[in-house]
């Protein structure tokens, strides 16, 4: 029972408790002088240990993530975007549709909201403990065109694939060869039915065809995708165009 303070953080440490090795000198000061009970240490010291492990584990799931930027749901205008209610805002976080693997398509020009929704979603689902990937889609295609022979694209590509969902942000905004297209069908149909996709667009999916090239892949990758989905339209003008800064001072200069 005379156990050094170092003693008993290697012995946390053998039992894979590092968060509570580290922070027990803390949690012993905490507990002198507030004269917790036996009981009250020991749900103080777990409930430490299981805080710092999520924690880290959030940490561990954003960094996989790879979001561009990180603004919530709770950053995102309503009053700017008419064609999306609160209710309907609010029953997407509840990521019912992440649990059913179910797909999101959210279309509409620039600048409406469309990465801010998807990053949002994003984030409510790393909160919760799904993995979640992060792609443009102009990056996805590298991405896949150099699988074969770069280690850092078969890592993020595996990565992809072990994620419960992936945001593929741009689809469309350029053209696709056949290659292009039939690399991308193969990466949804392996996601197909096990992992969420969630896609913003410009474009409507009946104007895939004419970018992909190829018809009968574009028929192939909207069945699946259009199989379980939910499409989500942003019709407002362009916030970050209502909300730019100028170089001009507000009042002109009178020569």
């Amino acid at each position: 029972m005379n156990s050094t303070l170092r003693d008993l953080q290697d012995r946390f440490r053998h039992l894979r408790m590092a968060e509570t090795a580290n922070g027990l000198p803390g949690l012993l000061r905490k507990a002198e002088q507030s004269s917790w009970t036996y009981h009250e240490f020991l749900e103080e010291l777990l409930t430490y240990e299981l805080t710092r492990r999520e924690e880290k584990n959030i940490e561990r799931r954003l960094k996989w993530a790879k979001f561009p930027y990180q603004k919530t749901l709770d950053e995102f205008r309503m009053e700017e975007q008419r064609s999306i209610s609160t209710r309907q805002l609010n029953q997407l976080r509840e990521l019912n549709w992440l649990e059913q693997q179910y797909n999101l398509i959210l279309l509409g020009p620039p600048g409406v909201g469309k990465t801010h929704i998807s990053i949002g979603l994003g984030l409510e689902a790393i909160q919760k403990g799904f993995k979640v990937t992060f792609f443009t889609m102009g990056e996805l295609v590298h991405v896949l065109k150099t699988e074969e022979y770069l280690s850092k694209s078969k890592t993020q590509l595996k990565r992809i694939r072990e994620s419960d969902l992936v945001i593929i942000d741009d689809l469309m905004y350029m053209a696709m060869d056949q290659r292009e297209a039939n690399l991308f069908f193969h990466l949804v149909n392996g996601l197909y039915e096990r992992s969420s996709i969630i896609l913003t667009s410009n474009k409507g999916p009946e104007q895939w065809g004419e970018l992909m090239g190829d018809q009968g892949i574009t028929t192939a990758i909207l069945d699946r995708l259009l199989h379980r989905v939910e499409v989500i339209h942003l019709n407002e003008n362009s916030y970050r165009i209502k909300h730019r800064s100028t170089i001009f001072a507000e009042k002109s200069v009178q020569s």
